[in-house]
């Protein structure tokens, strides 16, 4: 795990201490400001830098790199070929247990599933291993900002890594062979997410997910999309069906945005392959479209791309962070049975489900959308313009084969 701010207390340096991080700036000519940069990212300096210091500290890189938690593979190779020595020093009560005080309460119960009250890592060590087909985690992002169920949003990077991680391993627990998890969070911690889930599941995609909107940041580029991680466990996924998207056309002509190669009689009548950027997903930011006041959620569209993908009906789904209910509504729907919890207020969810038919009526109109290369409407509009559909082109290529034949006999 690594621990952030660990470079100065490698070293004795107090971060408030202003005379000792002078002292060790002069002793090894490196900059007080490149110091700080090194202790405040948790970075492993290299070069100069690195040589510099273990002379000035009379240190070996090795140590350097142990303390602070930045291993390469040839370390990890090494620690891995001694580890029966490394677990003669690790004693038991050096790996602290999480005390386990399950106060979950039942708050809902469908036919097809059931919602929880209380913290997610007590509830998921009461879950019996390899016993869920599908898992979607949608954590906060550690943002400092104020949830309704009053948790701490603004912790160190170490202490929330850790934290992820421990979440994570309750997942892959639980989650059976051939069972798939989605992690969606800020592409700066999926990249750490990804080091660990890499060592125990096994990597399908990296997932962008657009914004719509870019957010100025001074000396940074705009951050514009999500980062939704997907795992799977073992070799490959017992369900993998995506569905397949309209191509893309003018809202208002319905011309051709793009021409695919010029392969129109080639195009697949059911769609268009999906990628691994999604730029159909849209936030779900206005009032009136929240069913939670107090907080961002997610659309409806990306849970149901996500459980049409990866699970059937009846199939088993968790998510341990309840937000909105928006799996938990989206798995009733499309008959999946599902486990939520919630560490806050779960009211907006319950009424969630006692308003669910209006949200039936959105996600037909969804799936409408999908696994045809256009919509109904614009199929009509595209004929009405003059413009190629399915029907059009493959009868223009039966009409070239007949004339291929009859200039063959002909000759």
């Amino acid at each position: 795990m690594i621990d952030s701010k660990m470079f100065f207390r490698i070293f004795g340096i107090k971060e408030n201490d202003k005379k000792s991080l002078s002292k060790f700036s002069k002793k090894t000519g490196i900059s007080v400001s490149r110091l700080k940069h090194y202790n405040n990212t948790n970075t492993l300096p290299s070069g100069k830098d690195l040589e510099i210091i273990c002379e000035a500290t009379s240190m070996k890189p090795i140590e350097i790199m142990l303390k602070m938690g930045r291993l390469d593979r040839k370390t990890v190779s090494l620690i891995r070929n001694n580890s029966d020595k490394i677990a003669e020093l690790i004693t038991p009560d050096l790996i602290a247990k999480r005390e386990t005080t399950d106060k979950t309460e039942l708050r809902l119960e469908t036919s097809l599933g059931k919602l929880y009250q209380g913290d997610c890592l007590d509830f998921m060590r009461t879950m019996k291993s390899d016993g869920v087909d599908l898992i979607f985690a949608d954590p906060p992002f550690n943002l400092n900002k104020l949830y309704p169920s009053g948790i701490n949003d603004d912790l160190k990077e170490s202490q929330y890594l850790e934290w992820c991680e421990e979440w994570a391993g309750e997942c892959i627990r639980i989650l059976k062979p051939g069972g798939s998890m989605f992690v969606w969070n800020l592409p700066k911690w999926n990249t750490a997410m990804s080091e660990y889930l890499n060592g125990r599941l096994t990597f399908r995609h990296w997932i962008s997910v657009d914004i719509k909107s870019s957010f100025p940041i001074s000396g940074r580029l705009y951050p514009s999309h999500y980062s939704l991680l997907y795992y799977c466990k073992g070799e490959k996924p017992s369900t993998f069906h995506p569905d397949r998207l309209p191509m893309e056309i003018c809202p208002h002509c319905q011309g051709d945005l793009r021409d695919y190669g010029g392969y129109k009689n080639k195009m697949n009548p059911k769609g268009v392959n999906m990628t691994d950027v999604w730029f159909d997903i849209p936030t779900v930011r206005h009032a009136k479209y929240k069913k939670r006041k107090t907080a961002n959620e997610l659309s409806v569209r990306l849970l149901d791309r996500i459980l049409e993908m990866s699970s059937n009906e009846h199939d088993l789904v968790f998510d341990p962070f309840g937000g909105s209910g928006v799996t938990y509504v989206v798995a009733e729907m499309k008959k999946r049975r599902w486990i939520g919890i919630e560490i806050g207020p779960v009211d907006d969810i319950v009424n969630r489900f006692e308003t669910i038919e209006s949200e039936k009526e959105f996600l037909r109109k969804l799936r409408d959308g999908y696994n045809n290369l256009f919509t109904d409407e614009n199929l009509e509009k595209r004929r009405r313009n003059g413009l190629w559909t399915p029907e059009s082109v493959r009868k223009g290529d039966k009409s070239k084969q007949l004339q291929f034949d009859m200039n063959l006999r002909a000759t």
